[in-house]
């Protein structure tokens, strides 16, 4: 047996199960359930899995032009060191996780497999000197399970209700035992849980976790999280939904992502000792604005996505910064100057982590690698200050052509990735444009 799982077996003895996870570039949790005796094997030599199940769509399909016109060849997967981790369930630890992720036969990185994606990334600014230190918030809605009666709509609260109880205390303490089971659960795996508070619409919550310096292995963390609140909800009658914009007039959910740089020695390159923050933070912020149109797929990577930008609902609306306002895209939040950051306020809640995170860091990077120069900051209200500038795109058509079209995304993110999830998203976004919805018989078929 692998000296690592020894160790697991020897402290949960129940186990019985190992889940072999990978993420998808949805953001999906893919993957096998195998024997507690396959374990060391699949630590030491890993599984196959086809190229493609790192770009299904939504609904969980292949895309033709990414497995079925070349055969649906397997890829080699590969178990991330230290991964194992033991998983609190129901009925107790009877089950362990390890994370995967995915190379070709000759060794090299698949670049669909988003944690390569984000991998390579890394490396570039590794190059440099430099460490991204990240954090992320987590938005998600609580809603009742609908029983089987019932539709998905029936588990919403009413449109018309007013207001959401923002940071109330009584609304946690509704939830008592569920936020409980959810941090045990958090503990029995190590993740970096800090809190969670009521966030402005009814039923929203937010999550906040710990600060990382290792960007990639904190993207492995976020996916398990999101998997136990939706468990952990589960097992209490609840939906948990990271849903972008489940409701049509209330706030939807974001995925705000926190970053700063370190250099070498453990400084961060963006404290000046002041509130403006150094050169190289400008230039940070340049790069992300000048890439954030054309990664907008990333950010806001399903049809539901597009319904959060709307001026006053929370989300941004044009690629523009500001120092602490929390209208713009791109946030520098006060405080203490060695904790100067971005806060990058565009991804959506269903955002894949490992994608949003190498979306902005590739802003950055090319940001400083070309010393861009960034626009004057917004010091009102972003939707009214800004609303002459260019918008960022707020269609998926739109974002799929900017993506697919843009030589910075293949310079940054690889040509392999462009194509697999621009082939992705647009088998998603044909299959909702060929619906006929409720709302439009109910427009038109009697008109």
């Amino acid at each position: 047996m692998h000296p690592n799982a020894d160790t697991l077996l020897a402290q949960h003895p129940d186990i019985e199960t190992v889940e072999a996870l990978i993420t998808d570039c949805n953001g999906a949790a893919r993957g096998k359930w195998l024997p507690i005796e396959k374990l060391s094997a699949l630590l030491s030599d890993g599984i196959k899995l086809p190229k493609s199940a790192v770009a299904q769509d939504a609904w969980g399909r292949d895309v033709p032009q990414i497995a079925i016109d070349n055969g649906d060849p397997d890829g080699w997967c590969q178990a991330v060191p230290d991964s194992l981790v033991p998983v609190l369930t129901a009925t107790g630890v009877d089950r362990a996780q390890v994370i995967l992720t995915m190379f070709k036969d000759d060794g090299a990185p698949l670049l669909s497999d988003p944690r390569q994606v984000l991998g390579q990334v890394v490396d570039k600014l590794k190059q440099k000197g430099l460490a991204p230190r990240v954090a992320i918030e987590l938005e998600f809605n609580l809603f009742k399970r609908p029983d089987d009666n019932q539709t998905l709509r029936d588990a919403l609260p009413a449109e018309n209700e007013t207001g959401g109880n923002l940071y109330g205390l009584s609304s946690l303490d509704e939830h008592a035992a569920l936020f409980d089971a959810l941090k045990a659960s958090f503990e029995t795996q190590g993740l970096p849980y800090e809190g969670v508070l009521k966030e402005a619409a009814p039923t929203q919550y937010e999550i906040n976790v710990a600060y990382s310096d290792d960007a990639v292995t904190y993207c492995d963390q976020i996916i398990r999280m999101q998997r136990c609140t939706r468990a952990v909800a589960a097992r209490f009658g609840a939906l948990a939904s990271f849903m972008p914009k489940p409701m049509e007039n209330q706030a939807g959910n974001g995925m705000h992502v926190h970053c700063s740089l370190l250099d070498t020695s453990g400084k961060n390159v963006f404290d000046s000792g002041d509130v403006y923050g150094t050169p190289q933070l400008r230039q940070a912020v340049a790069g992300c604005l000048e890439l954030m149109a054309d990664t907008q797929l990333i950010f806001a990577s399903s049809y539901n996505a597009y319904r959060r930008f709307q001026a006053g609902s929370h989300a941004p609306t044009h690629p523009n910064w500001g120092y602490d306002n929390r209208t713009t895209a791109l946030r520098i939040p006060a405080s203490p100057s060695p904790a100067t950051r971005i806060e990058h306020r565009v991804a959506g809640a269903d955002s894949n982590p490992y994608l949003a995170v190498a979306a902005l860091l590739a802003g950055i990077h090319l940001g400083i690698d070309r010393e861009c120069e960034a626009p004057p900051t917004i010091n009102g209200n972003a939707w009214v200050e800004d609303a002459a500038n260019v918008c960022l795109p707020g269609h998926m058509a739109e974002a799929i052509a900017r993506f697919s079209e843009s030589a910075n995304v293949r310079e940054t993110l690889s040509a392999e990735f462009q194509f697999s999830f621009s082939e992705v998203k647009k088998q998603e976004l044909g299959e909702f444009e060929r619906r006929v919805t409720d709302f439009e018989l109910e427009t038109y078929l009697l008109a």
